[in-house]
């Protein structure tokens, strides 16, 4: 039984056909090529520890780290380490992402507050955050909640600032329209300021997600006998490279995870609005 109001999707025409796979084709030919250049680099690496180009008692090789990988995994203290450092990073971010939205919608919203508080914030987000972590270690001791704050202070300043500027610059002709229908500065946040900063936000929570991890490393360097950043410090001094390079290379895979998922998150979003 046909209904007449029943919606048909509209056919794909070739050049939208040539686009899509011109597109397609793009990112193919683009992963491709990371993948031959981490090839490349790992080849060149290990080609010259064999042949003794570089020391490997510095340098390590890919051979080497995943010897010692797996002799970590049989040991089962990696998992210990990676989890703790996981825990730290994504605790940190969501405090980061939370804190920030909220501070900069408040000083959207009040827009006396903002002026008095912006130059503070400026000078914050310029302040070098390892600075602070001798002060962190007085003020919390040494433990995850030191570490924690640490991950917070490195993004948190420059989150506030950016999500702020994003919202100064919602498109002033339909605040104008809000307003004039009648429309409280309430209204003009919800309906207009926050649904068009959602790219903005997102865009946000990359960079905040590595900013975490950095803070959350430094915080390890120095108030942690658990986690990644320990195991850095601590092959530093004892001379043990392969931990050092092994635990470097395991925090790149886990900052590409969380940028993945969360620029996943973004092409969803701007597919589906």
């Amino acid at each position: 039984m046909n209904r007449p109001f029943a919606k048909t999707a509209a056919p794909v025409s070739v050049r939208q056909q040539q686009f899509l796979l011109a597109h397609y084709r793009h990112h193919h030919l683009i992963s491709l090529a990371r993948l031959i250049l981490l090839i490349l680099f790992l080849g060149i690496w290990e080609t010259s520890a064999r042949m003794g180009w570089i020391d490997t008692f510095f340098f390590s090789s890919p051979s080497g780290i995943i010897r010692y990988l797996y002799e970590m995994f049989l040991e089962h203290s990696i998992f210990m380490h990676i989890g703790i450092t996981l825990f730290e990073t994504i605790l940190s971010f969501l405090l980061v992402t939370v804190i920030s939205l909220v501070l900069a919608t408040l000083l959207w919203y009040k827009s006396s507050l903002s002026e008095i508080l912006e130059p503070y914030l400026v000078i914050l987000n310029a302040l070098p955050k390892s600075a602070l972590a001798p002060l962190l270690i007085v003020w919390l001791g040494t433990g995850t909640n030191t570490i924690i704050v640490a991950g917070i202070s490195v993004a948190i300043f420059g989150s506030i600032i950016s999500l702020y500027t994003g919202f100064c610059q919602a498109d002033p002709e339909t605040l104008k329209l809000i307003y004039t229908l009648g429309g409280s500065r309430r209204d003009a946040l919800f309906k207009v300021v926050l649904p068009s900063s959602v790219p903005l936000i997102l865009s946000n929570m990359k960079v905040n997600i590595g900013l975490s991890l950095v803070g959350v490393i430094i915080g390890e360097f120095l108030a942690a006998r658990r986690g990644l950043g320990y195991l850095i410090i601590y092959g530093s001094q004892v001379f043990q490279l392969n931990m050092v390079i092994t635990s470097i290379i395991i925090l790149c895979g886990i900052a590409m995870i969380f940028y993945k998922l969360i620029q996943s998150a973004e092409h969803y979003y701007r597919k589906k609005y």
